[in-house]
């Protein structure tokens, strides 16, 4: 009687086999290229940043009291009035590279008699790697954004320690001192006249954003 050969199994190990591999997979590693055809990011080669703060610093800092000391006598009589102008300003250094400084004056009367004047310069260093057309609404409004809370909090610590309740301000809107210095810019320009400042996205010997007037309220300092 003929015996029966046993059934091959090479078909059935192979298909399992390929059943336990992971998707993607082949024999000695993964394959260089996912699903959709899509190229991998190369290790090690970091993304350009848009804006990069190289420094920041004061560039000039003053404060005067001209009436000391019997100024002080006439704060508890009567509410200071303060008014704040703002400035910002950009000076091309090398490619790319830019200082933008935050002009800060503040003046504080009494009974119209002077009670303080606080004149503050915060300056940083940046480099964009942008677009020539975008370089100086990045660097006239988002530089000085970032600038403001540091130059803020110098003028709070300032007017405090010279004696008076910290002068504490409120948000500034730099897109529409942008925008409001551009809409003087083509009105120049419509009559005739001539300026120096930059066209937007031009990296000239200077750059303005205009100035910002405001009226300010020192706040009371809490505990």
């Amino acid at each position: 009687m003929a015996k029966k050969a046993p059934p091959k199994k090479t078909a059935d190990k192979k298909a399992e086999t390929d059943t336990d591999k992971k998707p993607g997979e082949q024999d000695g590693g993964v394959d260089a290229a996912p699903a959709g055809g899509e190229t991998p990011p190369q290790a090690g080669a970091p993304d350009e940043q848009a804006l990069i703060v190289n420094a920041q610093y004061i560039k000039d800092l003053s404060f005067e009291v001209p009436g000391a000391p019997t100024i002080f006598g006439l704060l508890n009589e009567e509410a200071p009035d303060i008014s704040v102008n703002v400035n910002v300003s950009a000076n091309p250094l090398q490619e790319k590279t830019f200082e933008v400084i935050l002009s800060i004056q503040a003046q504080c009367k009494i009974k119209e008699k002077v009670g303080f004047i606080l004149e503050l310069e915060y300056a940083g260093v940046f480099t964009l790697n942008l677009p020539d057309e975008h370089i100086q609404p990045v660097l006239l409004i988002e530089c000085a954004r970032l600038l403001f809370p540091f130059a803020r909090n110098i003028l709070a610590d300032v007017s405090r320690d010279g004696g008076f309740p910290p002068l504490m301000l409120g948000p500034i809107d730099f897109a529409a001192m942008f925008q409001n210095q551009i809409q003087e810019m083509e009105k120049t320009n419509a009559a005739g006249g001539e300026t120096t400042r930059g066209a937007p996205g031009e990296a000239t010997g200077g750059m303005t954003g205009g100035e910002a007037g405001s009226e300010a309220e020192p706040e009371s300092e809490k505990s």
